[in-house]
Parts: structure tokens; C-alpha cells; sequence
């Protein structure tokens, strides 16, 4: 099938275009941006002005929740949420039930995707068996299963030693590990971040340490391993500083940071929403300004939806009982326009952040509309103003902070290898 969207201001960072403009699709890849090319034909023209045409989001930890968990959602109904949000590829977190730790889960999960025929789910396999920490995963098999990456996710390992022939095994396969920077013992027990505001509340805080030393400890056996490793929802100023440092010394690492610890700070908190209630912790007011400063000097490659849908039961119980994680797939467009309006970062950098970098650090042929790449596509309406409701979000999750709130801005097409997934196009 032939496609022109027509007429969207057309943001594509990786080859540095911003213009009014067409794209045209023929199959499953773009032909071109701009004039269309001789004797094209399109099926079917979309006319999508006053609207932004983008690469597709790419996602780099999403817990879908299936296998094990479908009493709070499965693959089919988030990966049309992902969909519905501007994410063409979503990598899903191997914190299923069983654990993603061999190849047969990982073809679970991609017949249940392709059975979903939305968003695409590329699977990150377990750094260690049932991600306990003491045995190490089969990589070589997980990576032939297709397996895009590998990580503990956010399960502390205790042993050094045990995590640095984790990375050694790694590197062997060239295999990129997502690394949680967290110490078991400083992180196990809180609630949010440890400051004056968990003091007032009552509520046991994470201190930043706990980052800053993981992320230390982590940086130091990548340069002992080699392996090519990446930072998973950094929520520290200080942590940036380092991987920014590290990076400058040429070790292979990049790093993200969650939208949420954009968005929110540990004084979000004071109202005891367990929709606050996140992992990583929503740290503190110079945190926060230094992450965005990190996405706008690019010393942090990407923005994460960290997408974690729970069941009502879940966060309907006091601040610290409650299951930590936000359902954002819905809200993310609304959210990151919102840092730009506030000039937290430019519009350029935000869509580099959710679709050239993720594609890079994975290794993708996508981020990209350029000619002859994958046609992944996201439009979204930067004006159109819509309430977050229990029917509006199409996440089995309704865990936000934003339910019951008018946001503006809103994904409606989402192209997925030149097919269409989700329109609201007329």
C-alpha cells in the first residue's frame, strides 16, 4: 500500500529537517519528504496540516505485564496504548511472570505481539535466571532468541562479583546491558526520596547515594569489561555529571532519564497520591533542573515513558503500601510538550530524545524518516485539548496523576513499516 500524509510540519532530527512538507510511503518503507517522486501514486492521502509529523517513539522500558501479570494488563491492550501514545517499538522489561531468562518466553511475547498487530515489542532478556542475582542468564541464547538487550531491571544485584562476570559474559556476545543503578542496601527499604520532605511525611526515603554509588560501582566495571552499557532512569543531577564524564573519557555507555522525574519532584509527593509513589524516586527541585538541562545539553540521550500500568487494588491503599510506577503511554505527548512550553528543552531535542537516540542505542534501523528507512511514524495534534478519564486512557493502567485533567496535545496517526495502527484522522 501507497501513503501520502500531506501537509504536517515534518520534525526529523537525525537529518535535521523542519518544514512543512509530504512524506510519502510505499510498502513498508519511506520513498521521500517533500515533492513526490515521479510516476508515484499514493492509495491513500491523509491531509494532516496544522499537525507534527515525526519519527515513531521508540520506548526503552515498558513493563507490559504478560506473561503473569494480566489482572493489570497484557501485551495487546499495552501495545495499543504504546500506539495510541506515538511509539512504534517498545522494548517490555523480562520482569514477567515467568521471567524473561529463556528463549521460549521471549517467543510467548512475540506471538502475543504480533497477534496484537499495534505497536511493535522487542523483549529485553534477564541479566541473571528469574533476575535473582546469583546465576547468570543464558545471553547466548537470549540474544538468538532476538532479544534486543539484557538487564536485571530494577532488582539490585548484591554481589559485585556476581554483576561484574555478568557484564564480562555480555560483552563476550556484544550484547548492550541496561543497567538500574541501585544499591540493595540503601534502596530496599524506602518509599521515596530522602530529603525534608520524606522527613515531614514520615515517609522512609532512597537517598541519592544510592544512585551515586551504583553508578560509580557500574561505571567501573564497564571499563574493566568493555561492555557496552546503558543507564536506566537516572534520577540524580550528580549521576548525569558522571556518565557525562565517563562518556568524555570514551567508555561505550549512554544514559536516560524517565519523564516523570522531568515532570515532578519529591514536594508532588506532599498530598500522599500514590501516583507519586515511582521508581526511580521523584528526587528534589535542583535534581530535576539538572536532568533537563542533561536532555538539553544531550549529556543524557533519551526520555523514557517507563510505562508500569497497575490494577486499581494496587495504588488504592496509603502512600507507602501502595505498588510504585505510572501508567504514561497515554499522557506522554501532552507531558513532553508541557517541558517545552515550559523551555526545559526544545521541540527538536524532545523528539531526538524519544525516537533518533533510543533507535541508536538499541542498534534500530529506525529514528529516522529518511528515504529507503523503516516508515514508523508518529502525528500528533500540538493544540488539541482532550481529558485524561478512565475511557479516554486506552492503558488497562489508569495509575496517572494527570486522570481527570485537560492536557493539550494529542498522537492521532501512528504508522507502523507503512501500515496504519491507530488514526483518529477524520
Amino acid at each position: 500500500m501507497s501513503l501520502c500524509l500531506a501537509g504536517a510540519r515534518v520534525i526529523d532530527p537525525a537529518t535535521k529537517t523542519d518544514k512543512c512538507a509530504n512524506v510519502y510511503i510505499d510498502g513498508a518503507r519511506i520513498v521521500k519528504v517533500g515533492r513526490a517522486p515521479k510516476g508515484f501514486i499514493a492509495d491513500e492521502t491523509i491531509d494532516l496540516r496544522g499537525q507534527i509529523l515525526t519519527p515513531g517513539f521508540i520506548e526503552l522500558g515498558a513493563h507490559l505485564r504478560e506473561p503473569g501479570l494480566e489482572h493489570k494488563a497484557t501485551i495487546a491492550s499495552e501495545s495499543r496504548a504504546a500506539a495510541a501514545g506515538g511509539f512504534t517499538s517498545v522494548c517490555c522489561t523480562p520482569d514477567t511472570v515467568p521471567v524473561i531468562d529463556n528463549a521460549s518466553v521471549v517467543e510467548h511475547i512475540k506471538q502475543r505481539a504480533r497477534s496484537a498487530r499495534a505497536a511493535r515489542v522487542l523483549c529485553l532478556g534477564a541479566l541473571t535466571h528469574g533476575l535473582q542475582g546469583d546465576v547468570l542468564a543464558e545471553m547466548s541464547a537470549l540474544k538468538a532468541s532476538g532479544c534486543v538487550a539484557v538487564t536485571n531491571a530494577d532488582h539490585a544485584i548484591r554481589d559485585t562479583a556476581v554483576l561484574r562476570h555478568a557484564l564480562a559474559y555480555a560483552a563476550s556476545y556484544e550484547l548492550t546491558v541496561f543497567l538500574h543503578p541501585l544499591d540493595y542496601w540503601l534502596n530496599r527499604d524506602g518509599r521515596m526520596h530522602e530529603g525534608a520532605v520524606s522527613t515531614r511525611l514520615g515517609i522512609p526515603g532512597i537517598p541519592e547515594a544510592d544512585e551515586i554509588i551504583a553508578v560509580n560501582r557500574d561505571l567501573t566495571l564497564v571499563e574493566e569489561t568493555g561492555v557496552r552499557a546503558h543507564f536506566c532512569r537516572l534520577s540524580s543531577g550528580r549521576s548525569i555529571a558522571l556518565i557525562a564524564r565517563a562518556r568524555r573519557a570514551g567508555l561505550p555507555v549512554t544514559a536516560d532519564v524517565a519523564l516523570s522525574n522531568l515532570l515532578f519532584t519529591d514536594r508532588d509527593v506532599g498530598t500522599f497520591d500514590p501516583n507519586y509513589h515511582l521508581r526511580p524516586p521523584l528526587r528534589d527541585r535542583g535534581d530535576r533542573t539538572r536532568l533537563r538541562t542533561g536532555i538539553k545539553k544531550r549529556d543524557v540521550a533519551a526520555i523514557c515513558a517507563n510505562h508500569e500500568p497497575h490494577d486499581a487494588d494496587a495504588k488504592a491503599t496509603p502512600f507507602s503500601l501502595s505498588a510504585p510506577g505510572v501508567s504514561s503511554f497515554d499522557t506522554f505527548i501532552p507531558a513532553l510538550l508541557s517541558l517545552v512550553e515550559r523551555n526545559a528543552f526544545d521541540l527538536s531535542t524532545a523528539i531526538a530524545a524519544v525516537s533518533q537516540a533510543p533507535s541508536e542505542i538499541l542498534g534500530l534501523e529506525a529514528g529516522s524518516l529518511a528515504a529507503d528507512t523503516p516508515a514508523d511514524i508518529c502525528v500528533f495534534d500540538p493544540a488539541r485539548e482532550w481529558v485524561v478519564s478512565n475511557d479516554s486512557i486506552t492503558s488497562a493502567g489508569k495509575n496517572t496523576p494527570f486522570l481527570h485533567q485537560t492536557v493539550r496535545g494529542k498522537v492521532t496517526l501512528t504508522v507502523i513499516d507503512g501500515r496504519i495502527v491507530y488514526n483518529t484522522n477524520g
